[in-house]
């Protein structure tokens, strides 16, 4: 490859900023997720505060509550952003965001937490499938995978270093006034939101004749249109394999790094870094790389690349996990990505906030399924959690592979 060549393959997963709202978007993007990474951080410090000793079911709580709203809320919001203007429920939901987090430093009760955790992402579930909605809308068809991929890899990113980041202002500022850093973060969020002509982010919808249709009539249209597309389906389903291997990877890395291979802290830091950076990579550069109609390529080789991954993570040294963690971050986000692209390119324009509504909530409740699976595996088989997860995540995924192969040898259109 020619040094013009891999100038061009680097460069071009950038070519959607040359796009100005999705620009902007991107911004207030960056600035929102940075501010999460300060909130939950100094959520962990804030519990511990209030209950040393029953912290970690106060932050565990708070989790579980987190990924409930997005459950439950998230088909709700996906309707929403078809009936009201985008722009203002961008806005309204980070504003009330901003308020919330600049709420938290001022709590004393651990039910406290509980209620505000849940409030602030309810407001994100809100949120996010609008903001995913917008993309396909406003970026050209042609750099709509790169779009998507930048935006991944960005959050991705920000998921290994943004904690970091929080951690070092923690230590100047106190674990209480990080939450107002995360506030002013997300005014600063807010501040690219204002700049963008709200008819930028309505193409491709029409707001009338939408009050005729009951929430719940349009919640069902949204689960149907979800799971009737046969291509979407198995990037659903290839999902719910990589939440399996997923949850094995965040739930007992750190007993495989500090029980059985005896390390410290900061070693179990820089392999869940490893994870990041293989997920944010794989995510930058996915859509320059898969260009397929069905991203089957994509989808079935992260499935095996996560699933062989973890396979194998109880029986190699710590230098060999940090490879195998990189390679699992990359199985990962090739698994898990292409399910939005595809909503994107296959869902007609007026029906695709509620079909991302939809998607952010059934992908929360893979999550939701998968946790209590790998933890039962790391409770019962300490020594081989790893192993028998992974051959698990295989099983499944050679299973999903055949059943999809069998009924769609013709067409992958329902």
């Amino acid at each position: 490859m020619t040094a013009k060549a891999l100038m061009q393959f680097i460069v071009e997963p950038l070519k959607p900023l040359r796009n100005f709202t999705f620009t902007k978007l991107y911004f207030s993007q960056i600035a929102s997720l940075l501010g999460d990474s300060f909130t939950w951080l100094g959520l962990a410090l804030l519990t511990y505060e209030i209950n040393p000793k029953n912290s970690a079911a106060v932050l565990a709580s708070a989790l579980t509550l987190r990924v409930s709203a997005y459950i439950f809320f998230s088909p709700f919001a996906g309707v929403m952003s078809e009936k009201i203007e985008r722009k203002k429920i961008l806005i309204t939901t980070q504003c009330a965001r901003m308020i919330i987090v600049c709420m938290l430093p001022f709590i004393t009760k651990e039910w406290q937490i509980y209620g505000l955790i849940f409030a602030l992402n309810v407001f994100a579930a809100f949120f996010t499938p609008t903001y995913r909605a917008i993309i396909p809308q406003i970026v050209e068809k042609t750099i709509y995978r790169e779009a998507n991929g930048l935006s991944m890899a960005t959050f991705q990113l920000l998921s290994v270093f943004g904690p970091a980041i929080a951690g070092i202002a923690a230590v100047w500022l106190g674990a209480k006034q990080i939450f107002l850093v995360n506030g002013c973060l997300l005014l600063i969020a807010i501040i690219p939101l204002l700049l963008i002509p709200a008819a930028s982010l309505q193409k491709g919808m029409i707001m009338s004749n939408k009050s005729s249709k009951t929430t719940g009539s349009e919640i069902i249209k949204s689960i149907k249109l979800l799971f009737g597309n046969r291509i979407i389906r198995f990037a659903l389903s290839i999902e719910f394999i990589s939440a399996i291997a997923g949850a094995m990877v965040l739930v007992n890395s750190v007993g495989l790094v500090k029980t059985s291979l005896k390390l410290d802290d900061t070693h179990y830091g820089w392999i869940m870094s490893a994870f990041g950076l293989g997920a944010a990579l794989s995510a930058f550069l996915l859509g320059s790389l898969d260009k397929s109609k069905t991203r089957s390529i994509s989808l079935i080789s992260g499935a095996l690349i996560i699933g062989l991954s973890i396979s194998i993570a109880n029986f190699v040294p710590y230098q060999g996990l940090i490879l195998l963690w990189i390679l699992a971050g990359i199985g990962q986000t090739l698994a898990d990505m292409p399910s939005e692209t595809l909503i994107g390119e296959n869902i007609h324009p007026e029906d695709q906030g509620k079909v991302y509504g939809a998607h952010f909530a059934f992908s929360h409740l893979w999550w939701a399924i998968a946790y209590p699976i790998v933890g039962m595996i790391g409770i019962h088989f300490p020594e081989r959690d790893f192993l028998y997860g992974g051959l698990l995540t295989l099983g499944v995924a050679l299973v999903t592979i055949i059943i999809f192969q069998s009924f769609g040898k013709k067409n992958y259109q329902s």
